[in-house]
């Protein structure tokens, strides 16, 4: 007789609060990525002024050294955020 799969979440009381962070910080990296990757592009159309291309890389340097620290916080690392899709591979692209 075949086990039959189980329909409910095993939670860890102890570790809800990082297992949340790594949700949290996986999606907001997922859109970093795609603010750089659409910045990369209008950067290279020439559809932005040097004070704009200033500012969006400032901005991207700075959400990116805040998400390295608050995955040094939680003992994260950044494959952490790469969710496994199955067989659509992984969400972020590997680096």
């Amino acid at each position: 007789m075949t086990p039959r799969p189980r329909k409910h979440l095993e939670l860890e009381p102890d570790t809800v609060e990082r297992d949340l962070v790594k949700l949290v910080l996986t999606v907001v990296e997922l859109l970093r990525q795609l603010m750089e990757r659409q910045a990369l592009r209008r950067f290279d159309v020439g559809d932005l002024t040097e004070e704009q291309e200033e500012r969006i890389g400032l901005t991207l340097m700075l959400l990116e050294d805040r998400m390295a620290e608050l995955r040094d916080r939680y003992g994260l690392r950044p494959e952490d955020l790469n969710l496994d899709l199955g067989p659509l591979g992984p969400l972020l692209p590997r680096e």
